[in-house]
């Protein structure tokens, strides 16, 4: 079983190049201060042989900014980056790295260890890694008697 993002939209669905182009042009808008408001992290989903591995990349993030959650098979990670709006001195021409809320969440295959679950934040890039249990067979032969 593969993982699974929850947030089924069609942006999702599309090739890359274009759920980025209506990304940024409805969620964006126009002001120099699109990225302040709410975000959308970039993810990279693994699995190996042993475990699910996320990567998740937060530049600028504390650890402190990021919280993890496991609800019924659902791996939430969200934080918040706040913009320093406190020193006037500073006059922005334009703002390229995110600020605001974020929010992922992934469904997990049912043949996860969740009391093994371990994240590293290190560098910007946060690193969750979410452990198959051996005992959990998602697929096995039944014999019909």
């Amino acid at each position: 079983m593969t993982v699974a993002r929850v947030n089924g939209q069609l942006l999702d669905r599309l090739p890359e190049t274009y759920g980025t182009l209506l990304d940024k042009f409805f969620t964006e808008g126009l002001t120099t201060k699109r990225n302040l408001t709410t975000f959308r992290p970039q993810v990279d989903a693994i699995e190996t042989q042993e475990a699910f591995k996320f990567e998740v990349a937060l530049p600028g993030f504390r650890k402190e900014d990021v919280q993890l959650e496991l609800q019924e098979g659902k791996l939430t990670i969200s934080g918040e980056r706040k913009f320093d709006t406190e020193n006037k001195e500073n006059k922005y021409h334009f703002i390229e790295t995110n600020y605001g809320k974020f929010s992922r969440s992934f469904f997990l295959p049912d043949n996860i260890n969740e009391s093994a679950i371990e994240a590293q934040f290190q560098n910007g890039l946060l690193t969750v890694v979410v452990p198959k249990d051996a005992q959990k067979v998602l697929k096995r032969q039944i014999e019909i008697k």
